[in-house]
C-alpha cells in the first residue's frame, strides 16, 4: 500500500500501517479483477477496502491452500484461532496478527456490523465439511456468509446516498452476483478441491451429477449436458446481477465509478465462459486484456467526472444532498460512507 493512501486516510501509526500494507499485498496477489476497480476509489478510502478483502482472502486461504500439507482438523483449528483473534479485536484488543488489526480497526471507523464477520466465518467452517449444495437455496444460505456479507461490509465505505438499510439488500446481492460468477469460472478448480458449488437440482434439470463433472474433468471431453448446465448457472448468474444494478445510483458518487467497474468486468468473466462454449471445466475462462483496458479507461473518465462534480456542488449553491450520513457521526469518521476510503475489483 502507498504511503500516499495510508497518509490521505490518516493511518499513522507504524505497525497499523504495516498492518494495512499486508492487507493491500493479499488482495492484490488474488483479486485482480477487484484490484483494478479498487484503483478507482478516493485514494483515502482505499485501505479500508484492502483489510476487508486481505481478511476474506485470508480466511480463504486456510480452507482452500491445496499445496499445504494440513489436515482438516489442522485448518478447522487455524480458522478456530483465527475466529478467536478476530473477536478479540473487534472487541478493543490489539492483535499480533496484522491482518486482524487492520480489519478491526476499519470495522470501528466504519462502524460496519459484528455479525457480518461471524457470518462470514462460519461459512468458511463449512467449506472444511460441505461439498456440495442439494438446491440453490441451500447455496444462498451458504452465499449470505461468504458473499453477500462481503457487500455489506463494503457498503458503509463506499458511502450512499440514501440511508444503509435502503441500499443493503442490493450490495448483497451483488456480493452474491460476484461470488456466482466465480463458482461458474472455477468450476474445474473446486472441483480438483473436493467441492461443486453448482447446485444439484440446476445440474439435474439438464441431466448432469457430479460424477459426470469429474469425468469431463478427467478426460477433457466436453458434454452437451454439461454446455446446457452451466448455460443455465449463467443465466441465473445474470439474474442476480439485474437484481444488483439499480443498487449503484444509490451509492456516493465517488464510488460509483469503482463498483461499476467491478459490475462490468465480472460480467464480462460471464460472456468469456460463454464465447469458450463453457468449456471451464477443462480451462480457465479469461476476459481479453484489451477488454479490461477499456473498461479500466471508462472507469478513469468516470471517476474524473463523479469528482470534478463532487468539487463543483460544495462549491455552488442549490448542490445535491451530500451521502447519507445520520446526525450524532462523531466528527472526522466518515459514517455511512462519506468521502474516505477505496475499494477494488
Amino acid at each position: 500500500m502507498t504511503d500516499r493512501e495510508l497518509d490521505a486516510a490518516g493511518i499513522t501509526e507504524p505497525r497499523l500501517r504495516a498492518a494495512y500494507r499486508r492487507c493491500r499485498q493479499l488482495n492484490a496477489r488474488h483479486g485482480r479483477t477487484y484490484f483494478l476497480a479498487t484503483r478507482l476509489l478516493p485514494v483515502e478510502r482505499r485501505p479500508a477496502v484492502h483489510a476487508l478483502y486481505g481478511f476474506a482472502r485470508w480466511a480463504d486461504d486456510i480452507v482452500d491452500d491445496l499445496h499445504s500439507s494440513a489436515t482438516t482438523a489442522d485448518r478447522a483449528a487455524a480458522l478456530d484461532a483465527l475466529s478467536a483473534r478476530l473477536a478479540a479485536g473487534l472487541a478493543g484488543a490489539d492483535s499480533e496478527e496484522p491482518v486482524v488489526r487492520a480489519l478491526a480497526h476499519t470495522a470501528a471507523r466504519y462502524d460496519i456490523d459484528h455479525r457480518h464477520f461471524t457470518d462470514f466465518m462460519a461459512s468458511m467452517r463449512s467449506d472444511l465439511h460441505v461439498t456440495d449444495y442439494a438446491t440453490y437455496e441451500d447455496l444462498r444460505a451458504y452465499m449470505h456468509g461468504s458473499a453477500a456479507v462481503i457487500g455489506l461490509q463494503m457498503l458503509p465505505v463506499l458511502g450512499t446516498v440514501v440511508p444503509r438499510a435502503e441500499a443493503a439488500p442490493r450490495a448483497a446481492a451483488l456480493g452474491v452476483a460476484f461470488q456466482l460468477t466465480n463458482f461458474l469460472r472455477d468450476v474445474g478448480e473446486d472441483l480438483d478441491r473436493g467441492r461443486v458449488y453448482l447446485p444439484a437440482d440446476l445440474l439435474a434439470a439438464h441431466g448432469v451429477d457430479r460424477d459426470m463433472l469429474a469425468w469431463s474433468r478427467l478426460t477433457g471431453l466436453p458434454d452437451r449436458r454439461i454446455t446446457a448446465a452451466l448455460g443455465a448457472a449463467a443465466d441465473l448468474t445474470r439474474t442476480v446481477y439485474r437484481e444488483a444494478a439499480p443498487g449503484l445510483a444509490q451509492l456516493d458518487p465517488v464510488a460509483r465509478p469503482c463498483i461499476r467497474t467491478a459490475f462490468v468486468l465480472y460480467g464480462a468473466i460471464l460472456d468469456a465462459v460463454a464465447d469458450d462454449g463453457y468449456r471451464v471445466l477443462h480451462r480457465r475462462a479469461v476476459v481479453p486484456r484489451r477488454r479490461r483496458a477499456a473498461v479500466a479507461l471508462d472507469g478513469l473518465v468516470r471517476v474524473a467526472v463523479a469528482r470534478a462534480s463532487a468539487s463543483g456542488a460544495r462549491r455552488l449553491p442549490g448542490r445535491p444532498p451530500a451521502p447519507y450520513a445520520p446526525a450524532g457521526a462523531p466528527d472526522g469518521v466518515p459514517a455511512r460512507g462519506g468521502r474516505s476510503w477505496k475499494e477494488t475489483v
